[in-house]
């Protein structure tokens, strides 16, 4: 079976989330404080629900219901599914409250946007960004899990959101870029390289295999849609883990021409934005619009003081329209036909306070 995108041709994307960093930075509507009224609502919805033992991984939209944060939501979801592609919530009281009180209400505010989905082998539906000591070379290791710098991609999600609980003592800082402007840059300058990154490219699932799935899988970087729309997946990094399965086709000399342009604009000062995490900062992007990457860091030597953050991969089913190969070759689909996340033959979805 062919895995190649339908014949669509290739022009500029033209909509919201076609925004470049510089602008952004001149702007400060994409950063949304609690409010005191947001807070005091929120507090005693987790106060409410740790009080009854609740499994974090059972909290639906029904056991957080908090008329107060209504607006919140909305503008959530408005900004990550139907605008720019990205919000920052600032203000959540994480110095307050446990940790479990933090997974509480993070895992209820985010299960008004969609459904949470595993985000490793191990089922984690409440994922946790820590350098747990992992070599990001390895071929089964996840960045997340390092100190390192990540490289632009994207994750396995409509909507992945990352709650900090603890900030690092240097670096970490949180970056992102919109994929739109990259391909509409690559357009202008190298219609020629934006080909072959509408193909398929394949991709190492690092160990985390569904069920009947091969090892590796191949989905094209760019999906133009129909309406024009822009839809995009990249991880470098699994691209050339790949290379390890001898039935992948080789990368290609402009293969990588093309993913070193992708890079070089993603860097760049003219597309990306940068933003500094605070401890109970809330961004939420959208993973098929938006790029995002982290500088390297310096941790505390304490445990107790040690970056940490909180991340949710959403499921939406108001999410934007997805080519086939994204639910059907890839990632498999929930109920609502959305990508269905990493799901591993036997494993119970589950939500650890702690990374492991």
């Amino acid at each position: 079976m062919s895995l190649a995108m339908p014949e669509t041709a290739l022009r500029p994307v033209h909509a919201e989330h076609a925004w470049r960093g510089p602008d952004m930075a001149r702007r400060s509507d994409w950063i949304r404080p609690l409010t005191a009224a947001e807070i005091e609502a929120m507090a005693q919805a987790v106060e409410r629900l740790d009080a009854t033992g609740i499994d974090i991984a059972a909290i639906t939209a029904t056991d957080f219901q908090v008329p107060a944060l209504q607006g919140l939501i909305d503008e959530i979801r408005l900004a990550t599914l139907h605008g720019r592609g990205f919000i920052l919530v600032r203000g959540m009281p994480v110095a307050r409250w446990s940790k479990r009180q933090c997974g509480i209400a993070y895992f209820g505010l985010g299960a008004h946007l969609g459904e949470a989905m595993s985000q490793n082998a191990l089922g984690h539906i409440l994922g946790h960004v820590q350098d747990i000591g992992l070599d990001y070379n390895a071929p089964n290791n996840r960045g997340y899990q390092t100190a390192a710098r990540l490289p632009y991609h994207t994750d396995s999600s409509d909507i992945v959101g990352l709650l900090c609980l603890k900030p690092s003592k240097a670096g970490g800082l949180s970056t992102i870029a919109s994929s739109s402007a990259i391909y509409n840059a690559m357009l202008e300058q190298r219609p020629d390289l934006v080909a072959q990154l509408t193909s398929p490219v394949y991709r190492d699932r690092r160990g985390e295999v569904p069920e009947g799935a091969e090892p590796w899988y191949a989905v094209p970087v760019f999906n133009p849609m129909p309406d024009g729309a822009l839809v995009t997946t990249y991880v470098r990094s699994a691209m050339r883990k790949a290379q390890r399965f001898a039935e992948v086709p080789r990368l290609t000399p402009r293969l990588e021409e093309a993913c070193d342009m992708l890079d070089a604009l993603a860097e760049s000062p003219e597309i990306h934005l940068d933003m500094e995490f605070r401890p109970g900062d809330m961004q939420f992007i959208n993973n098929h619009w938006v790029m995002h990457s982290r500088t390297a860091f310096e941790d505390f030597p304490e445990p107790e003081n040690r970056r940490h953050l909180f991340r949710l991969w959403l499921a939406c089913a108001d999410g934007p329209d997805l080519p086939e190969v994204f639910t059907k070759h890839w990632q498999g689909a929930n109920a609502n036909g959305r990508p269905g996340g990493i799901r591993v033959p036997g494993v119970e979805l589950n939500a650890p306070l702690e990374a492991e």
